[in-house]
């Protein structure tokens, strides 16, 4: 007999022990307030990333599928691989329909196994499929940089995903050699983020080796290696990278090296008139003047030495707080790689269509590094897209894009200090 004022209790049955676990999820998840989370706080970013990867597997087989593929240089990538395969390794002499070979060695490797796994280039269609495999790997590491840093909130992922049929189209359905490019730097973006600084100067200078604007990211990235590896951790990386340049570049240089380095590093390239996108309202007499290019240059490196002196106490504060492995402390390294590319890009010689990939998936991150306000932000983001998708560009989507590159760089630099509130973000965090 039980204890006086003691009640027996009967042991809980399976349904209520699930049915009491579905009341906890029910009222943890199930609300209003998560759901504002899931939209807004960065800490669960990666819930809204692993949904929209399912979604970017539809839509891009889908696009495949139902709209058109355009030739542009696919056909003059493999004439010009085929040169190689065929025995020449006189860059010189390495062409396709569309002119000379003009991407470094790299760039020849990378779509010399495209030749040969699409049939010679003839599989159009399944080169279609390896992009989109190339898409989805590269808006995965920008989804995991984003997650990790907890710079923007969860439904700026739905603009990098839904709002550019220009970037899903430069992927799967004009297949240039930028998103191999940049699915590269990603990469090595994530390992220094993680510091692995020997692996991600590899994948860094792989990226290079395919095409040259990856240096676009170099200054940022050497105050980063100054800052955190020291004077002979700077040398050891930068002798990375210059030896797989070296070593990548090997049969082209014992062969003919002046070609090579002339073919595939030429900042002397005069870009044509009737592609541009950025300055589409000068003459065509002022944009190909020597003049012109020389002071974008030097308004280029004038800008970065600016910019230097911020940048420098951003990478030596991420040196010091990146061994506590809070994801938080990588802003201090992410935006000032990404504002020396945004900075390239804006002071460049000639934008042509398919360099949009240069620098759109890290618009969301500048745009919330700058002080305006939210809906100037998504106004600003609206209009680069306006101006990437006119075509052909007209003069006042040119001035408009720059108009917004500048707004974005003023942004930056008005608040070009490390932020005040990171500290207690990094103890909140641990």
């Amino acid at each position: 007999m039980a204890p006086p004022g003691k009640r027996h209790r009967a042991p809980s049955t399976k349904i209520q022990v699930i049915k009491g676990r579905l009341l906890k999820f029910q009222a943890k998840y199930l609300t209003t307030d998560f759901a504002k989370r899931l939209v807004l706080d960065p800490s669960l970013l990666w819930v809204s990333a692993i949904l929209l990867l399912v979604g970017e597997l539809f839509v891009n087989v889908l696009v495949i599928q139902r709209v058109p593929y355009t030739e542009i240089d696919w056909i003059a990538y493999m004439q010009e691989v085929e040169g190689v395969v065929n025995g020449t390794w006189d860059y010189s002499k390495l062409k396709g329909d569309t002119g000379p070979l003009v991407y470094p060695a790299g760039f020849v490797y990378i779509f010399t196994i495209l030749y040969y796994i699409t049939n010679y280039g003839r599989n159009i269609r399944f080169a279609q499929y390896i992009f989109c495999g190339f898409y989805l790997v590269t808006v995965a590491l920008v989804f995991r940089i984003y997650s990790k840093s907890r710079k923007i909130p969860p439904y700026m992922l739905i603009f990098i995903c839904c709002t550019s049929y220009r970037v899903h189209s430069i992927y799967v359905l004009r297949l240039f050699n930028d998103p191999v490019a940049m699915m590269f730097l990603y990469l090595s973006v994530n390992l220094f983020m993680d510091g692995y600084w020997t692996l991600g100067s590899t994948f860094f200078s792989l990226a290079v080796s395919i095409k040259m604007n990856i240096l676009l990211f170099a200054p940022a990235l050497l105050l980063a290696y100054i800052a955190s590896q020291g004077f002979y951790g700077t040398i050891k990386q930068l002798s990375i990278c210059a030896g797989i340049q070296l070593l990548l570049g090997a049969p082209f240089l014992l062969t003919n090296p002046v070609a090579y380095m002339v073919g595939s590093f030429n900042l002397g390239r005069v870009f044509l008139f009737e592609w541009t996108v950025n300055w589409r309202f000068l003459s065509e007499e002022l944009f190909v003047h020597p003049g012109f290019h020389i002071s974008l240059l030097l308004l280029h490196v004038g800008l970065l030495a600016i910019f230097a002196k911020p940048w420098f106490r951003y990478m030596k504060s991420f040196a010091k707080l990146q061994p506590t492995g809070v994801g938080i402390v990588s802003q201090l390294l992410l935006l000032p790689l990404f504002t020396a590319n945004l900075i390239g890009v804006a002071f460049s010689r000639s934008l042509h269509y398919q360099f949009y990939v240069w620098y759109f998936h890290t618009l969301p991150y500048l745009l919330w590094s700058t002080p305006y306000s939210i809906w100037l932000r998504l106004c600003i983001l609206g209009l680069i897209e306006m101006s990437w998708n006119t075509f052909p560009s007209t003069n006042v989507s040119s001035a408009m894009l720059h108009v917004c590159h500048l707004l974005i760089i003023y942004g930056i630099f008005s608040k070009r200090n490390p932020p005040k509130d990171l500290d207690i973000n990094i103890n909140k965090d641990k």
